[in-house]
């Protein structure tokens, strides 16, 4: 009984957030979220902390519903190559808040990721990269109740202080359709079970580094390309922005403001505020020079 009420508290609470859309569509992976990184270079040897928090509100009607992120992520560029591309692996686990205004309020830990990727150096500037990995299923309020398969495909040019980078997200739901609504419901009268749709999202980074300082535009759109079930309404955005980032050596601190100039089924546009810091914690120690001796 308890498991039951449980389930409808969660169905009629997310049913209201499919409705204001406080979500994001299909995308296990949140759009947007790579902004800024150019994920198309190999990062230098060593293990790197990447945090990234986002906060913002979708302007539906009657009510405006607003959704938090945490992504706090560990990268580890390890010192093999494969085919001339650097081996690195990641590891995120993010955190989520949402709540449509004056009615309902959830938090939960989102859906924990794990990655391996190739990013191969072409030179003069320019580097590509391809990633293999995935979500893991989780039986919480604001999570996906399907595993998922993540590919990911970037290029990066990264000469003359610029990041000029085009990334490109495919996933793939193992379950297209569960028993468990969780973060996307299936619309009435399925509104007990989940539908988690396949999606491409695409995140864009246009800036340029004057001494310590970075600043240009971004942008990100996400489609849903697959319907689990017939009714279901894909859902689609595209929103621009502008980023500012500041090079404190060796902590890299950025900041951007995204707003949404499209969207499908949604039912408003969403404005939303982001921040990231990278840290290194570890990069090996440059080698010593030999010793020259005079005789």
């Amino acid at each position: 009984m308890a498991r039951n009420t449980k389930i409808l508290a969660a169905a009629a609470l997310l049913s209201l957030f499919a409705t204001t859309s406080t979500g994001w569509a299909g995308s296990v992976t949140q759009p947007g979220e790579t902004i800024g990184v150019p994920v198309g270079a190999p990062l230098p040897q060593g293990v790197y902390f990447v945090d990234t928090g986002d906060w913002g509100c979708r302007n539906t009607s009657p009510a405006t519903s607003c959704l938090g992120v945490d992504i706090p992520l560990l990268a580890w560029s390890t010192p093999w190559t494969i085919l001339g591309a650097r081996l690195q692996f990641l590891v995120a686990t993010p955190f989520l808040e949402a709540g449509v205004e004056n009615t309902s309020y959830q938090s939960s830990f989102y859906n924990p990721f794990f990655g391996g990727q190739l990013a191969w150096d072409l030179g003069n500037g320019f580097g590509v990269s391809y990633l293999l990995g995935g979500y893991a299923g989780v039986d919480t309020t604001l999570g996906w109740s399907s595993g998922s398969l993540n590919q990911r495909f970037a290029v990066s040019y990264t000469g003359n202080g610029w990041d000029l980078t085009a990334h490109v997200i495919y996933g793939y739901q193992f379950d297209h359709v569960t028993d468990s609504p969780q973060v996307s419901p299936c619309p009435s009268p399925f509104a007990l079970n989940g539908c988690n749709p396949n999606f491409v999202n695409l995140d864009l980074t246009a800036t340029k580094k004057f001494g310590k300082w970075e600043i240009g535009p971004v942008a990100f759109g996400s489609w849903d390309v697959s319907s689990p079930i017939a009714g279901y309404l894909e859902q689609s955005q595209f929103a621009i922005g502008g980023l500012v980032g500041y090079d404190f050596g060796p902590v890299i601190l950025q900041a951007y403001v995204t707003t949404d100039v499209y969207e499908k089924n949604y039912g408003g546009y969403d404005t939303r505020g982001w921040a990231r810091v990278i840290i290194p914690l570890w990069t090996p120690a440059a080698p010593t020079p030999p010793l020259i001796r005079k005789d």
